[in-house]
């Protein structure tokens, strides 16, 4: 364990995200989800999605430069639900930014799709349906 780190935060969880760059994205994704096929690099947490895309932003920001940099699966055949873990997913990334921020859906497909392209999976122990998101990393200004 480190001072200061999110004790969720795995050394090779820790590794994936120091290395991701500006625009990378990482998926965060629930227990269904076949991140094994869909992984570039793939870490487990077993823990609930939303709370371990909060230890993931606390160490990284989110893209400022995108109009939604948090974007989620839609419920197949009522693409405007919007399940428990998404409202969960849309406050952490609000409170770790200090501000609301916008949060984009698209289909199934097309975020496997997106999944395939990501930097890493982060396989979760959610088991609620829709326990998944993409996060695009932004950047860390000197200070």
């Amino acid at each position: 364990m480190l001072k200061g780190i999110d004790p969720l935060v795995s050394p090779e969880l820790l590794g994936i995200l120091a290395e991701m760059g500006h625009g990378d994205e990482l998926a965060i994704v629930d227990a269904n989800f076949p991140a094994v096929t869909m992984a570039r690099r793939l870490v487990r947490v077993n823990s609930p999605a939303p709370r371990v895309l909060e230890a993931v932003l606390s160490l990284i920001p989110l893209d400022q430069y995108v109009e939604a940099p948090v974007t989620v699966m839609e419920v197949v055949g009522a693409p405007d639900q919007i399940p428990e873990p998404v409202k969960e997913f849309h406050a952490v990334a609000s409170a770790a930014e200090g501000k609301p921020v916008e949060v984009s859906s698209v289909e199934r497909f097309a975020f496997y799709d997106r999944s395939k392209a990501a930097f890493a999976v982060v396989a979760t122990g959610e088991t609620r349906l829709y326990g998944n998101v993409l996060v695009r990393k932004g950047v860390i200004r000197p200070e």
